[in-house]
């Protein structure tokens, strides 16, 4: 295996806990740790989608990490006030 290959398999793996997790009710989809996987799992998929240079995947996992990221800033803001 290639570190290409790594690097999809260790951001698809988060992405599959933090569903997982999810639908048996073990983290809540608004919750920090569900945000927090989606962002790093979406970030470390793109970044395999970068190395190989697919771009359909690229556009869906850069797409999916500015949402989860959107949602990081909106989750810690709530937390402040």
């Amino acid at each position: 295996m290639t570190l290409t290959d790594w690097t999809g398999i260790i951001g698809v793996a988060l992405l599959l806990v933090a569903f997982f997790l999810n639908i048996n009710n073990m983290i809540a989809k608004d919750g920090f740790w569900y945000i927090f996987l989606n962002l790093v799992g979406a970030g470390v998929a793109g970044l395999a989608s970068v190395m190989l240079g697919y771009w359909p995947f690229i556009i869906l996992e850069g797409c999916w990490t500015l949402v989860s990221a959107m949602e990081l800033v909106k989750y810690l803001g709530k937390r402040e006030k």
